[in-house]
């Protein structure tokens, strides 16, 4: 037998218990994995507390990030071995456990330089960050963008890419210690939120013209003041949620505020198929090895303390990435 984390209810921290599993073998277009990193994200918050995947049958194991090394394969699998080290940054859920069973074709092979820590803390990061800056919105030389949570695992890669391409980042941030951290990354403009009033000073930094676009994983707090922040047919990105869920609002406040374009895109939706899943993975994994992004290192803690990584997690006094090690 081995151990994972499960639920058995929907609520706080707490819910999260850590209790032995049968796994069993892999089917035939399954590998399964002895994990030894596995990546937390808020998402996983969502999901904890009913935001997301509410009626899924209890118990429940959440994750959809982690690494480590492939120990069985289905009788169908080609593209991998047992020995072969893998990550991934999908569904379905079951990513905090010692051991799981993956579907082949949502997992990728890591490079040799890469370790399952690394992996870990910057797949589901690192790919969101990729399709919001190269798919969602084409960020290009003369772009000006408004990322809040630049501190953030999402938001230090995604503003070091939007360097890369050329563009004027924006950052909002909880302190001045992170304000140091995102310019030290590339970040053109800090705003410290907890005593800045971001939309006049997003009106200051651009001469009262807005910005392109607004990445926003935020939600609640920021979601108006963010489409006040935009240029005419700007694009608002909600990515996220992490201050609760958007209220409701009437479609045309977009077109009062300058015919606003919205979109609420899911990295799901960009990696649907296998083709696009690898080449935004190779994508990332070229971008680190040639130091084009660097990822901080990680917060830790072991995968049976996963409920206090999740209080840390929820009170935004973390940087970057958190990982549970097995």
């Amino acid at each position: 037998m081995t151990k994972a984390i499960r639920m058995h209810a929907r609520g706080g921290p707490e819910v999260l218990q850590w209790e032995e599993v049968d796994v069993g073998n892999p089917g035939p277009h399954e590998i399964r994995i002895k994990q030894e990193a596995v990546g937390l994200n808020f998402v996983d918050i969502y999901q904890r507390t009913g935001l997301y995947y509410k009626n899924d049958p209890l118990p429940l194991t959440l994750g959809t990030e982690g690494a480590g090394m492939i120990d069985a394969v289905g009788s169908e699998v080609q593209e991998f071995k047992p020995g072969d080290r893998v990550a991934y940054a999908s569904a379905p859920l079951g990513a905090y456990a010692e051991v799981r069973l993956m579907p082949s074709d949502r997992v990728v092979l890591l490079p040799d330089w890469c370790s399952s820590q690394l992996a870990a803390s910057m797949m589901l990061q690192g790919m969101t960050a990729h399709y919001l800056i190269h798919d969602t919105f084409r960020a290009e030389k003369n772009h000006v963008i408004l990322l809040h949570a630049a501190a953030g695992g999402v938001g230090q890669i995604l503003t070091q890419w939007a360097k890369a391409k050329g563009a004027t980042v924006i950052g909002t941030v909880g302190s001045d210690a992170k304000a140091e951290k995102i310019r030290k990354l590339g970040a053109d403009h800090t705003i410290v939120y907890t005593r800045e009033d971001f939309v006049a000073r997003v009106k200051e930094i651009t001469n009262g013209k807005g910005v392109d676009v607004v990445y926003d994983s935020v939600g609640q707090t920021t979601f108006m003041g963010s489409l006040d922040c935009l240029k005419p047919r700007g694009l608002m990105v909600s990515f996220g949620q992490s201050s609760g869920a958007v209220s409701a609002f009437e479609p045309v406040i977009l077109s009062a505020k300058g015919s606003l374009f919205l979109a609420r895109p899911s990295l799901s939706h960009y990696t649907a198929n296998r083709e696009e899943l690898l080449h935004r993975a190779q994508d990332l994994f070229d971008a680190i090895k040639t130091r084009k992004i660097t990822i901080e290192n990680s917060t830790t803690f072991a995968l049976k303390d996963a409920a206090n990584a999740h209080r840390a997690l929820e009170s935004r006094k973390t940087t970057g990435s958190i990982v549970l090690v097995v």
